[in-house]
Formats: C-alpha cells, structure tokens, sequence
C-alpha cells in the first residue's frame, strides 16, 4: 500500500535525474550539513526507504534481481551496512508477490504488508501493488511481523480477508487496518467492497480495533507512539479514499487521534480547510502531524500540539503540495520531515526544525558534489538520522539512503537550486509539446 510516496511516472524520475545532473555539482557558499549513506537494493534496480529506528535500522522495499519497477518490490530492513530480505507471505509458491517494510522496532522486528499465494476473494487490491499493472491477479494482502528471519501473518479483524501494518513502537504494539468483513457497496476507493478499521497489535498478535468516530463507519490507523496513543483518519467508506495518495487519497473527514485505551479524539478542521483531513505522525510528546485539504485545492501539512493546528508553510513556489508522509515524520525533538510538489509535479524532501520555521529544501544542504537529489523522506530519528528515497543523478536509480547529520569537516554545501526546478519545468513543457 503506498501510502508514504507520491510515485512519478519512471519517465518523469529520469527526466528529474537528467536534469538535476546538470545543476548538481553548482558550488555554494554554505557549508553541506548532511551526508547521504545508500543502503543498495536486494539486486534489482530501485529501493525506497519507509522508516527509521533510532539504532538506525531501515525498513523499506526493493527490487528484487532482475527487477526494475517502481510498484513490485519485497520488504527490507538495512541493518549493519546492508539490505536483509523479509520476503513476502506468498513464498515459492507466488514468485511475483509483493511486500513492504513499513517500520522497525527498537528490538529488529519488522512490521510489513504483504501479498499471499491466494487470489483476493473479493478482487480487492488492498496492498495497492497493482496500482500500474491492472491485468495483474489480486493477491491477498496481510499485515505481518519479520523476527529473527521468519516471517509471521497478524490475524485480521473478525471476518476480514485483508490487513496492513504501519508501524510498530517500542512497546511492541503494532498499528494498521484490517478489514471487518462488513459489505459496503458505497466504498469510495476503486476495487473496496469492504468495511475496514484501524487496528492495534499487542505484541503477541492479539488485533483490537480502534473504532471510528461517532457516526462514521471506517477507520484507518497510521502511526504510534511509544506511550500507545495512535493516529489515522475516520469518515464514512464513501468518503474515505485509501491510499496511495497519487490515486487521490490518503483522504477523510476526521484526522483522529486514539488514546492508548482505544478512546477516538477528532483534531478538528483547520482554518480554510476544506474538510478532508488525516493524521499521519506522532511523536512521545504527543504532538501530531497531519495533512489536509484546503479549500483553494492545495494540500498543507500541519502539526497540532495540545489541540492546536499550525499550518507548517509552504517551500517558496510549491503551493501545489505540502505534506508530511506516514509514518515517523516527527520526532520528540519536533523536527518534521515532509516533502513538497509544485504545479508540475516535480517533488522535493523537506525539513523542518521545529514547527515556528520555514520549511528547508533538504537537497539545498548536502556537499556540492553529491549525486542524489532527495525525494521523500520516509522517517527521522531524534538525533536528526533521516531516512529517504531519492535518485541518483549517475545512474538514474531510485535508492533508499540515510541522510545523516555531518559532525566536525563540513564540506561545500550544494546551495539554492532554483534553476534546477526551472530546468525540469522547461524540460516537461518542450516533452508535453512532442
């Protein structure tokens, strides 16, 4: 389910590699304040980085060898310099499943979505790998946890076909969304017929739902932190559009915030929003990010701290998106991780340093010489350690890296980059003229 990504066209990521190539060995008078460390694939051609752990462990997905796709991939989780393999709950007997590392605890378990070997009974695609490859069979999809090398189906709620898992805290609670088996024809994203509800873990397996807010019939859990509190969204099946976002959701009514004992909490409508909101972050303080739809039809991230929304800005000529992706976006010293996209598409990773700052094109503070262009970041850990997915500018792979604080020699700094987004617009409009 690709929930934490906007995925480009391939087209468009090449074109974004071409010409970033170009600009990227500018010099600047800033000195660099990050390093990129790229964690490989697991043979083929891309890998895309979802979570970090404040050891450093990633989780993520990558192709497989012989691979080179942007949708088929099979979780991973990068730990002592290299990508381990978690596989996928369909095995030998499904070559073509799928899977996703979605977060890694402070012990190395693994939370993770994946396809099975069984054909989805209902033709739903919940795990959303088939987003590009619609004559492809819809598997089963299940949430599951990676220990130690095996890999382990969670059970569904009671009469639910498929499940996903998030993210997993400290605690060893894991939170995500099952269906319930409930029919409902009303569903709003393509290929739903089922109710479904966020779901919280216990660190033997045991699924609690989190029920929806009053009135509503559907829930979806994103996040938790290390106190059990949850955030996700809740609205009506009709309503709520799953992800991924570049189908059009992530969207719903109410971004909801659950206590650790289950009891749903609606964080309100920001000024000028247009009433789609979602609740994608939490740190142990208990503030959260969340994003929302405003009422112009551009999309802003916001953190809401004891109740409070602020609207998080916007990076100067992207007001097209502003977000913060699922899941560990925030961490306890409230710097946020996000990324923007302007009018043509074009995305970049974001930083914030705490929630009173203009958000920083994080591309802007590697060395000049480096030869990644940052996409979207996928998690940051409270010594500032960020994990994304971006390309490289040599040879026009997507990678998951570590961007990591520098300490002591500082060298150049990449520096503004206006004409690189200038460059790529140009090259879009003379490629829609052809």
């Amino acid at each position: 389910m690709k929930s934490r990504l906007v995925f480009a066209p391939m087209g468009l990521l090449l074109l974004l590699a071409m010409t970033a190539g170009s600009n990227a060995k500018a010099q600047g008078r800033m000195r660099a304040r990050y390093r990129v460390t790229d964690l490989g694939t697991l043979g083929g051609a891309n890998s895309f980085a979802y979570s970090i752990n404040e050891s450093g462990m990633v989780a993520g997905g990558s192709n497989t060898t012989g691979v080179n796709d942007l949708v088929v991939q099979t979780g991973f989780v990068w730990h002592s310099g290299r990508p381990i393999s978690l596989g996928t709950l369909g095995g030998t007997a499904c070559p073509d499943c799928s899977s996703e590392g979605s977060a890694v605890s402070a012990n190395g378990a693994v939370a993770l979505l994946s396809e099975t070997a069984m054909a989805d009974p209902n033709g739903e695609d919940f795990c959303e790998f088939n987003v590009n490859r619609p004559a492809r069979t819809n598997h089963q999809c299940l949430a599951a946890i990676w220990r130690n090398g095996n890999l382990t189906a969670l059970p569904t709620l009671r009469g639910g076909k498929n499940a996903a898992a998030f993210f997993v805290n400290k605690r060893g609670e894991t939170v995500g969304v099952s269906e319930t088996g409930i029919p409902d024809a009303t569903c709003a994203t393509p290929y739903q017929v089922r109710r479904f509800a966020g779901v919280k873990w216990a660190p033997d397996g045991t699924p609690t739902p989190l029920s929806p807010l009053r009135g509503d019939t559907v829930s979806f859990a994103f996040t938790n932190n290390d106190r059990g509190q949850v955030v996700g969204f809740s609205g009506l099946c009709s309503n709520v559009i799953l992800p991924p976002f570049v189908a059009g959701g992530p969207s719903a009514p109410h971004a909801v915030l659950w206590d650790a004992d289950g009891t749903p909490h609606d964080l309100g409508n920001p000024a000028e929003g247009a009433g789609n909101n979602v609740a994608v972050g939490i740190n142990n303080w208990g503030q959260v990010t969340m994003n929302s739809y405003m009422s112009d039809g551009t999309i802003r991230a916001f953190v809401v701290t004891n109740g409070m929304a602020q609207n998080l800005g916007t990076f100067p000529a992207d007001a097209f998106v502003t977000v913060a992706p699922c899941c560990n976006n925030i961490n306890d010293r409230g710097q946020i991780v996000g990324f923007s996209v302007d009018s043509s598409f074009i995305p970049r990773a974001l930083l914030w340093q705490s929630k009173d700052q203009a958000p920083v094109d994080l591309n802007t503070l590697l060395p000049a010489d480096s030869p990644w262009y940052l996409q979207f970041p996928g998690g940051i850990t409270n010594t500032g350690e960020i994990a994304a997915t971006a390309v490289n500018l040599n040879t026009l792979e997507v990678h998951a890296v570590v961007v990591s604080p520098i300490n002591g020699f500082c060298p150049a700094a990449r520096g503004a980059t206006p004409a690189l987004l200038d460059s790529i617009r140009k090259r879009l409009q003379l490629s829609s003229r052809n």
